[in-house]
């Protein structure tokens, strides 16, 4: 049977899902609290990381080193920085960059990482498994792109526009590109899927807490979809 390991950015995110399923183990591990389940017959482990790419790379390198994942998907909330988005959208992340990542003083591009380039890509199979699954969703809007990170909670406009013209970003979170990093040096298949929470206008039509209520529930079913269709395919 394979493992699915569910790192969550947000508290709330997690919980909906544990309201959805058996809990068949609870244990932590470094301070985290790791929760067990099984659905659809196939075994996941679920864990909310903490904020920031430390915090996140730790995480998924327990999950991978104890927990002895197959695959990693990551969900969360992110700052829209593409025009295109709206509150509540949802972004898949085809590739990962660290945005503050900065190595340019040795000649390499914005964003480079020795030994893994500037880009990180998402996995092909658990990119299809969710562009299937969000036909599902007829009143969600979905895209697919790139999901910047970096260890700053971004409110600039103009840093914004920079990192969506720099490097083609949707959105930005302080999280996702980590986990990318993490599993991609592990050898682990990964997705990262982004909920857009507000976009550069600041034309935001709801509050912040009734945005997390909806998001939360999207990004369950969306995830409870994705581990059907994967388990549909083991069997």
């Amino acid at each position: 049977m394979n493992k699915i390991g569910l790192i969550f950015a947000m508290r709330e995110e997690l919980d909906e899902i544990l309201k959805q399923v058996d809990i068949k183990n609870e244990f932590n591990v470094f301070g985290l609290d790791f929760y067990s389940i099984v659905f659809k017959d196939t075994e996941c482990t679920l864990v909310e990381c903490g904020v920031g790419k430390v915090n996140a790379a730790r995480t998924t390198q327990i999950m991978i080193d104890v927990m002895k994942v197959d695959y990693i998907i990551n969900v969360g909330v992110a700052g829209g920085v593409a025009d295109s988005l709206a509150v509540c959208d949802i972004v898949i992340g085809e590739k990962l960059v660290q945005h503050d990542f900065d190595i340019t003083a040795f000649d390499h591009a914005k964003g480079y990482i020795p030994n893994v380039g500037v880009y990180l890509n998402s996995d092909e199979y658990l990119l299809r498994i969710a562009d299937e699954v969000k036909d599902y969703f007829a009143k969600t809007r979905f895209h697919k792109g790139v999901i910047a990170s970096g260890d700053i909670f971004c409110t600039s406009e103009k840093m914004s526009k920079k990192i969506n013209e720099k490097f083609d970003a949707l959105c930005v979170d302080m999280e996702g590109a980590s986990i990318g990093q993490v599993a991609y040096l592990s050898g682990v298949p990964f997705l990262v899927v982004r909920s857009i929470s507000d976009i550069p206008n600041n034309n935001n039509k709801i509050t912040y807490e009734e945005f997390l209520e909806d998001s939360s529930k999207i990004v369950a079913k969306f995830l409870l979809d994705m581990i059907e269709k994967i388990s549909l395919d083991i069997k």
